[in-house]
């Protein structure tokens, strides 16, 4: 193609594999005028260079049925294009040479099966017996997925390319994209060193120049690119062919049968940031100088693993760059700042198996105008603005590179690019023990150490370092006061003459409310999905604060700014940063708070479910009687230079109510035992309040309706498929975290969305779906058969309630005891 057009309905910019499939998904739905611009050749960015690994097990449910679904369009691909692309279904192997790491493998492999999918975990004999060439002494134990795969990067971009041309797609090479143009916050075409292109949509698939041309545009991209490290040898006689991959973790090393030889890569736990003063304009099919002294070191453990390679010469040495993201995931879907313009990008190293079900998904998204599934794993309005700051992101890359290979440990957190985001209690909570996890670049206060001990992780599947910590602050909770910072709140205020009527259709609930009311309420989408749990506070008649989670600020804004109508009578302002917020938890809460306050804080004069603005210390605070953890309680909204005095008079007079600082591990674990849900984990856009246990939120009868009303109403016709229910292990020295299987008379019915030890009830709780098309699930079905949890292999006995283990009717959080006294001493 030689002429560009002067228009298409959607111009994807970059001809890696990435950009490729999706012009070959999108010809697929039947959009015939679709154009693709490289601005050198397919595939000379990263693309050509990859080693080509096709595995299907992803972190995620919905990741793992993306990676299966490219395994099966790989293997289609030549038969429909006639373009060979070398896929080959060889399966992979992941070994381990301790049991930290071979548990990390039998969870994963539990987590396989619940996805569907063949796996074998095997002893180090039979793991040998497969790879004969690998040194099995030391080794624990493996699994082993047998329908893995490879493929070669060139050819199967290629074909996805020839296939979207068969259909109507025109791709162009050596034409540079300079800028996306915009009209009224609205993406409206590309610029070339040539021509203007208009269009209906744009896709930002442009690798590791994504960042720069979305800054360009005034969207948030953040990846950078790293040193990416591989061996060819020359042939090896004593190879068997077509072996699977295999896969060291603790060595940090892969190994690929390649035409008689072998291809040894690596994932460095310290690695080398690229490209930091840009990429050169000039760069294609480009590589990076060796550098063997930083590579030697993983050579040496390689060669410890497959000996052959001491006597074995290195045919090539390669160096070239990947992009890595700050949390490892790649980023897709319309960007937040720009309308119609979309992403796919910064594929961390596995944008080969990733690209076939990403570029599916997207072009599901853009044609249908929404996801077709749940994808806030990889959703680019989970990325904050600061990301995109260079430094950080040349920080966090050196670290990021490696954690593909490292252990996957519970609560782990990132080492690098830490202290972005602090509350105005930081120092303070440091000086009391604080052990700060990372949210959203927040640094939050995950449990608290003693004097004298690190506040300091040592990471395990098991009961870790802060297990027994996190224990008293739960039931300081439980049995006096505890005190949160929570701050990270996204916090927006919706305000105008119009704004009670936008929320009412944007709210499952009903805001009409009198001022100073709390409504607890879900964002639906028209198939009535959850896009956001959340609360709203009435402040005034034309006033709403709107208060989420830290880690969907970007995406609830988004949303909630793009369902204001045209013309509306109000305005969006997101007042995060503007407010701390602390939370003071326990039935102890109202004692402790009445010494700092006149207000009267009884049950009759401030219930639950309201909100006022008190004098508390020397500062205005709105106290809003709400909570997450199950008590009676109070969150405090401060303006954030009020909340170091409110914060000091709390502590003073909190040590005669045996307060005592709390964190987010303590969170989760009370949260867990009430059943809370948690947006991302428990529930998604693919999940409905009926079957998320979230009915009584709904408010069927508003006047106006709500988005997702009609859908809700049929599913409320037809009776929901699937519903969520509270576990609770019969083993109390078993942990559970996500994904675990969930059985019921030896038949899967589902899997565990997050799990915690509930100190309360004694033993660790999971939430989780449950569907079976056989059976009506209600309490019968839960009292009868036997539920089973598998972790790490091993089927787990539990009992099993559409209620939570604590406190189900709500008795502490309305404090009826305190009601009872009142009543007692009146008569």
């Amino acid at each position: 193609m030689t002429e560009l057009p002067k228009s298409a309905q959607v111009v994807i910019i970059g001809g890696g594999i990435m950009g490729c499939s999706l012009a070959y998904h999108l010809t697929l739905r039947g959009w015939r005028d679709v154009v693709l611009l490289e601005r050198k050749q397919l595939t000379s960015g990263t693309t050509w260079h990859a080693a080509g690994l096709v595995g299907q097990l992803g972190a995620t449910h919905n990741l793992t049925r993306l990676a299966q679904y490219t395994t099966e369009l790989y293997s289609e691909l030549e038969r429909e294009t006639g373009q060979n692309t070398g896929y080959r279904q060889i399966g992979s192997l992941a070994i381990a040479n301790n049991h930290e790491r071979f548990e990390e493998l039998r969870r994963g492999a539990s987590m396989a099966r619940c996805f569907g999918l063949e796996v074998n975990v095997m002893s180090a004999k039979e793991a040998g017996d497969l790879w004969p060439l690998m040194a099995t002494e030391d080794l624990v134990g493996a699994v082993h997925l047998p329908k893995d795969g490879q493929t070669n990067p060139v050819d199967t971009t290629q074909a996805l390319a020839r296939g979207a041309r068969g259909r109507g797609a025109k791709i162009f090479e050596n034409i540079a994209v300079t800028d996306i143009l915009i009209e009224n916050g609205r993406a409206t075409g590309v610029r070339t060193k040539d021509a203007d292109i208009t269009a209906e949509f744009v896709v930002n698939c442009a690798g590791m120049w994504a960042r720069e041309l979305g800054a360009k545009a005034g969207t948030t991209v953040p990846l950078h690119a790293a040193e990416h490290f591989y061996i060819v040898t020359e042939p090896v006689p004593e190879i068997r062919k077509h072996l699977p991959v295999l896969r060291d973790g603790d060595a940090c090393t892969y190994f690929k049968e390649d035409a008689g030889k072998l291809l040894v890569g690596w994932f460095e736990p310290i690695a080398k940031p690229w490209g930091m003063q840009g990429i050169p304009e000039s760069f294609e099919f480009d590589t990076l100088p060796d550098d063997l002294e930083h590579i030697e070191p993983l050579l040496e453990g390689a060669i410890r693993r497959v000996p052959i390679l001491s006597k074995t010469g290195i045919q090539l040495f390669f160096n070239g760059p990947e992009s890595f993201t700050p949390d490892d995931r790649y980023m897709l879907g319309e960007t937040p700042e720009v309308r119609n313009l979309f992403v796919a990008a910064g594929f961390n190293s596995i944008g080969i198996r990733s690209a076939g079900g990403a570029g599916k998904v997207l072009a599901d998204w853009i044609v249908d105008g929404h996801p077709p599934m749940d994808l806030w794993d990889v959703d680019v309005r989970r990325v904050m603005p600061f990301q995109s700051n260079r430094r950080y992101l040349k920080d966090r890359t050196v670290e990021a590179l490696g954690l593909l290979y490292a252990m996957h440990w519970p609560f782990r957190q990132p080492d690098t690019a830490r202290g972005v985001r602090r509350s105005a209690l930081h120092d303070r909570l440091l000086a009391q023990g604080a052990c700060f996890g990372e949210v959203a670049g927040w640094e939050r206060p995950n449990w608290f150490a003693p004097k004298g001990r690190e506040a300091k992780y040592e990471y395990s599947y098991g009961r870790q370092n802060w297990f027994e910590l996190s224990a008293a602050e739960h039931r300081a909770v439980r049995e006096s006061v505890g005190l949160f910072d929570q701050s990270s709140f996204a916090k927006f205020i919706l305000e105008g003459d119009d704004a009670e009527s936008i929320l009412n259709r944007i709210c499952s609930n009903n805001v009409s409310v009198p001022v100073g009311r709390i409504v607890y309420t879900q964002w639906l989408n028209e198939r009535g999905g959850i896009e956001a749990d959340l609360t709203v506070t009435r402040e005034g008649l034309k006033r709403f604060l709107i208060v989420t989670a830290a880690a969907t600020q970007v995406r609830d804004f988004a949303w909630l700014s793009r369902h204001i109508p045209e013309g509306s009578r109000a305005i969006a302002i997101d007042v995060s940063s503007a407010y701390a917020v602390l939370g003071v938890m326990g039935p102890k809460s109202r004692e402790l708070l009445s010494k700092l306050t006149n207000a009267d804080l009884s049950n009759s004069a401030f219930p639950f479910a309201t909100s006022q603005v008190i004098d508390l210390g020397y500062a205005k605070v709105r106290a809003s009687r709400i909570t997450y953890v199950g008590e009676l309680g109070w969150e405090l909204y401060i303006p954030t230079e009020f909340v170091q005095g409110v914060y000091d008079c709390l502590v003073e007079e909190g040590a005669a109510s045996d307060m005592r600082l709390a964190g987010y591990h303590a969170m989760n674990s009370l949260r867990m035992e009430k059943g809370y849900r948690h947006w991302g984990h428990d529930v998604t856009d693919e999940d409905t309040p009926l079957e998320s246990g979230l009915g009584f939120a709904v408010a069927w009868s508003k006047p106006q309706g709500f988005i997702g009303r009609d859908a809700l109403l049929r599913q409320r016709d037809a009776g929901p498929r699937r519903k969520m229910i509270h576990l609770a292990l019969n083993d109390p020295n078993v942990l559970i975290y996500h994904n675990e299987p969930i059985w019921h008379d030896g038949r899967l019915v589902g899997r565990i969305t997050s799990g915690m030890f509930g100190h309360t009830v004694g033993t660790c709780l999971g939430l989780g779906f449950i569907d079976d098309s056989n059976r009506m699930i209600d309490a019968t079905f839960l009292q009868t058969g036997n539920f089973e949890v598998e972790v790490a292999g091993v089927r787990i006995p539990a009992r099993a309630s559409l209620r939570p283990f604590y406190d189900p009717n709500n008795s502490r959080v309305k404090d009826v005891g305190a009601d009872a006294l009142v009543s007692a001493a009146a008569s």
